[in-house]
């Protein structure tokens, strides 16, 4: 009987990258000309409110979110995914060193490293290969037969909670929970973390941190060149 592959787990942005793919990738796209300049409108004042910590990230994120939506509707797939491949080539190496480590060394010891993010999953998946991730699941944006996206997203349920891809994941790659490994920042990350034995809050905003320390997660933050466990 073949054995099983312990999973590791892991969101994305803000927890591997230090930024967001989306908000990347919008922002390439409006300097590219795909998306009109005025796109930013929709957005800036909440990314504003919360570089002046007057407002929160999940409520900038969101104006992102419904912004990219409503402008890729009508817009072909190739300009969109060069947009991708531009923000992938550069920005790549701009990770998290403890996360970045982490990576390599649960590569080495044989984990199956799994990616979760609400990032589109085109641009998710090229920047797990480029970190040697084994399976990369995002966003879904679907497109007509025309070839150009819909504006809509697939499998909404599905991918807005992550325990249940983490599931579907281990059920299909034939994986095992056993020894297991997750890393989020953000309470979407709960449910995921809720199922691996080894759970890690890496700089969890407010809500994952206090969860986190309910539950007696591992914390960790990293600021500037210092990594330091939280107890």
């Amino acid at each position: 009987m073949e054995k099983k592959r312990p999973v590791a787990v892991f969101d994305i942005d803000g927890t591997i990258f230090r930024s967001s793919l989306l908000i990347e990738l919008v922002e390439r796209l409006i300097e590219n000309g795909v998306f009109p300049k005025e796109s930013r409108d929709a957005y800036e004042a909440e990314r504003v409110r919360w570089l002046d910590r007057k407002g929160d990230y999940e409520s900038y994120i969101q104006k992102v979110v419904q912004v990219f939506g409503k402008q890729l509707k009508g817009v072909p797939y190739e300009p969109v995914a060069d947009a991708a491949g531009e923000v992938i080539e550069e920005k790549r190496s701009r990770v998290y060193r403890y996360t970045r480590d982490l990576v390599q060394k649960l590569r080495k010891d044989g984990y199956f490293l799994l990616a979760i993010s609400h990032s589109p999953k085109f641009i998710a998946d090229g920047f797990g290969f480029e970190h040697g991730f084994d399976k990369v699941y995002g966003t879904f944006y679907a497109s007509g037969a025309s070839g150009n996206f819909t504006g809509e997203v697939e499998d909404q349920d599905l991918i807005s909670n992550k325990a249940a891809v983490l599931r579907r994941a281990v059920r299909k790659e034939n994986l095992t929970l056993l020894g297991s490994v997750g890393v989020g920042d953000t309470e979407s990350d709960i449910s995921m973390l809720e199922l691996v034995e080894n759970p890690i809050a890496f700089n969890p905003n407010q809500a994952l941190y206090k969860h986190g320390k309910r539950r007696g997660w591992k914390v960790v933050v990293e600021r500037k060149d210092v990594i330091y466990e939280i107890s």
